[in-house]
């Protein structure tokens, strides 16, 4: 077993973490929505259900695939199924589980969104790698380094 970090360590390193990803997020958003209309979480909602086999996923596992509560999740949901990206339906052998699975529109406006995201997101991190404190973990996200 390893010992634990000195907490100055870890507490440099949590900073480090969290203006990364503060840097990044704020920078997608503001583009996601200015080009395509779609915050983070709604790319991120269509981007884990156009991932599945089947296009769909139960509620319950959405939120935890896109790290939110479930009443963000089934307001965002609602949201991108006012849209038509959306369509939710129940579960024919549990009646009680809800499905949640993305529409043709959905996948559309997905595949527009998506170069934006992988642009935005790659000049992201070639600027943190400039900066000393964030370079290691851009490394250890991307694979590059020594």
């Amino acid at each position: 077993m390893t010992p634990p970090l000195p907490t100055a360590v870890r507490d440099r390193g949590w900073h480090a973490l969290s203006l990364l990803h503060t840097r990044i997020a704020d920078r997608l958003e503001r583009s996601l929505q200015r080009r395509h209309r779609l915050s983070v979480s709604e790319y991120s909602v269509l981007a884990v259900l156009s991932a599945q086999p089947a296009r769909h996923m139960r509620m319950q596992a959405l939120s935890h695939a896109v790290a939110l509560s479930q009443s963000a999740t089934t307001r965002l949901v609602s949201r991108l199924e006012q849209r038509g990206l959306l369509a939710r339906y129940l579960c024919q052998e549990d009646r009680r589980g809800i499905y949640t699975r993305i529409t043709g529109s959905g996948e559309a406006a997905l595949a527009a969104a998506r170069p934006t995201h992988e642009e935005q997101l790659r000049q992201a991190l070639a600027e943190a790698a400039e900066q000393p404190e964030l370079a290691p973990l851009v490394e250890a996200m991307t694979g590059t380094g020594d």
